[in-house]
């Protein structure tokens, strides 16, 4: 955490930085009365507490964008006050559609409508091409830049460019919040072209060699400046100078108990973020958004699904026209959650990190969607991986799966049975029901040298083997499913099965939540699902984040490059905070001589205050989640890419070992 000398420190580099800026062009932005929601009177208060009903009786607000009260303040010199129109409400003249397409897909893919490819020239000597010369490739979709090892890719959208607002400033060290994109003079489209063409700089000076010496027609010019000239020029559908209206989607197969943990640990999270701040504690919030005043108001709305999955589409695309979101966070599903994927892809929404037993087919093909894991993908891609490199004489020749009659079930042996056929290994499947309990029992009690049993099976279905007796061959159950080691695993199979377990050793993953369970404990939480809870934790937590290291650029697509950018990076950073938090508590207890006492419910503590059941280590970390190590890169959409397989320690405990490594398939 940033003392107070250190939060003086970087909020007067921030100040210096904005007043740089807004010296030579001063601008009025931003108004501070809160937007009108759907059924309420202008200028009329909303009555409703934050937990209330919608009228349409499928979303809930939660979070009460009213409490921002304030209608004029000052940064800098700059005043944002309620008469003067938002930067990010502003409208661009139309532009020319035929130029406007033609340097989006220059921008985008590097060749014009005619499939023409650009061609340029790196380092002096080197010709590339095509996708390669794009200019995404560096400066990215939003056109906001990006670090590319130790050099800064400047943001060169319309508002960085052409300098259609002053107090523009994006985080452009990833390591350091103190620094920001470099002030320069406006361009115009003569300086760009000497810029594209010769690497000539708006100061007069040489670019660096790895930006490309393009060959553009004036026509291929004018279409860039005009793409640029829109990109990014105005937040995303879902924000306003006062907030941000998120949404999370359910779907209707999940159980009315999960759902009821999911929405109470959802709804705390946003209320945490709309809290008021305790003194003496960090608040989420940074320096640059404390001086800037980007910090806004989080609405969220909950979109529950019903019927088939072939009408979900409709219902998300009818949420989405009646009140619009920024993003989809979080989110709840058993099985189906491809219309959901599919939505956000289409219409340009991001899917921010849904807690799924098996995310889609095409999770690694879009940029709007992020994911934790394949789920039960990704242990039977890791089994198989296993299976493919063992020698023939130990390879199974055939597999049965037992099967949960549910879609998740079904859906994650059919994929194991995909993988398993291109193996020439063949497959069994049978439902684990009561009613083919007795052909399960048969199929077991034949089995061979050679064989080898997936169980893919919830605790309803598990509790049906508690009286079988167990196989003779190799038994691997899918801890995703089951949910965890906890699960009740039938007890005569314990010593010799094996579970696919996708998350970190549980000694190590209890240190790495000790600070989201005090977390639940003050907000008088109860831990029903760990993997769930702790989801919808990291989701929101991560969602504010970055959220507040993009300040004022609120764009759906650098929502997504900065979730790229930053996972790593803030993972590490993270765990180190959260352990030097419990230390301290630790520390000034022993110090004060008074053991670490339970603190009182705060319905609006932004963080948890320590109290005696620490719980943990607070050695080194490298996650916050129940995943060893979250991370993605430029086109990355699953963040946790391994599994491991876990024995149990004795039959009647609950504690596991990996009798491998870590297996990315």
């Amino acid at each position: 955490m940033l003392g107070i000398s250190r939060w003086v420190l970087a909020a007067s580099a921030i100040a210096a930085a904005v007043s740089q800026v807004a010296a030579q062009t001063p601008v009025e932005t931003g108004a501070t009365a809160p937007p009108q929601s759907i059924g309420q009177a202008a200028g009329a208060e909303d009555s409703r507490s934050p937990d209330t009903t919608d009228i349409s009786g499928m979303r809930r607000r939660y979070g009460n964008p009213n409490q921002r009260t304030s209608s004029v303040s000052k940064v800098n010199g700059s005043r944002r006050t309620a008469n003067a129109p938002a930067w990010g409400t502003q409208t661009l003249p139309k532009a020319d559609p035929e130029l406007l397409e033609l340097g989006k897909r220059i921008y985008l893919e590097g060749r014009r409508p005619d499939g023409t490819w650009v061609r340029g020239l790196r380092y002096g000597h080197v010709q590339t091409s095509g996708h390669a010369v794009a200019c995404v490739m560096c400066h990215r979709r939003s056109g906001l830049g990006a670090i590319e090892g130790t050099l800064q890719v400047p943001p060169i959208s319309g508002r960085y460019l052409y300098e259609q607002d002053a107090r523009a400033l994006v985080s452009m060290n990833l390591r350091s919040r103190k620094s920001f994109n470099q002030r320069h003079d406006s361009y115009s489209p003569e300086t760009l072209a000497a810029a594209l063409r010769g690497g000539i700089g708006i100061n007069g000076a040489e670019m660096n060699p790895v930006m490309p010496r393009f060959e553009l027609s004036d026509r291929d010019i004018q279409g860039l400046d005009t793409y640029l000239r829109q990109l990014s020029s105005s937040w995303s559908p879902g924000v306003t100078a006062n907030q941000i209206r998120f949404a999370t989607v359910i779907t209707p197969d999940v159980p009315a108990q999960r759902r009821q943990v999911f929405l109470e640990t959802l709804k705390a999270t946003v209320s945490q973020k709309n809290g008021n701040y305790t003194p003496g504690q960090r608040v989420m919030s940074s320096a640059a958004e404390m001086v800037l005043q980007t910090q806004r108001f989080w609405d969220l709305d909950v979109w529950e699904l019903t019927g088939p999955a072939s009408t979900w589409d409709a219902q998300l695309r009818k949420f989405q026209s009646e009140k619009p979101v920024f993003a989809l966070v979080s989110g709840l599903g058993e099985s189906e959650w491809k219309p959901i994927h599919e939505f956000c892809e289409r219409e340009g929404i991001p899917g921010w990190f849904p807690s799924l037993i098996q995310a889609p087919e095409e999770a690694e093909d879009g940029f709007y969607n992020v994911y934790f894991s394949r789920g039960t993908a990704l242990e039977a891609e890791a089994l198989a991986s296993v299976w493919r490199h063992q020698e023939a004489a130990t390879r199974p020749r055939r597999v049965v799966q037992l099967v949960a009659p549910t879609p998740s079930g079904r859906m994650a042996a059919s994929g194991m049975s995909g993988l398993l056929k291109t193996e020439g290994i063949e497959t069994i499947q049978l439902d684990l029901s009561p009613k083919n309990l007795s052909r399960v029992g048969e199929t077991l009690m034949q089995l061979s040298p050679g064989d080898q049993v997936m169980v893919w099976a919830g605790t309803e279905q598990l509790n049906l083997l508690s009286e079988m007796a167990r196989p003779m061959v190799p038994v691997y159950f899918s801890a995703t499913m089951a949910g965890g080691e906890k699960a009740p695993y039938p007890l005569g199979w314990k010593s010799e099965l094996r579970l696919l377990y996708p998350y970190e050793m549980p000694e190590k993953r209890k240190s790495g939540l000790s600070y989201f369970k005090l977390w639940l404990k003050t907000r008088q939480i109860n831990l029903v699902d760990e993997v769930m809870q702790a989801e919808v934790y990291f989701a929101m937590d991560y969602l504010n984040d970055t959220v507040t290291e993009m300040l004022d650029n609120l764009h759906r697509d650098y929502l997504l490059e900065r979730a790229e950018n930053m996972l790593s990076l803030r993972e590490g950073a993270r765990a180190e905070e959260q352990a030097r938090d419990l230390l301290t508590a630790r520390q000034q207890a022993v110090h004060s001589g008074e053991a670490l006492r339970d603190t009182p419910y705060n319905n609006r503590s932004p963080r948890p205050l320590p109290f005696k059941e620490l719980g943990g280590s607070t050695g080194r970390r490298e996650s916050t989640t129940v995943y060893p190590h979250l991370s993605l890169a430029q086109q990355q959409r699953l963040a946790s890419k391994g599994v491991f397989i876990v024995k149990f320690k004795t039959p009647q405990g609950q504690d596991v070992e990996p009798v491998g490594d870590w297996i990315v398939p």
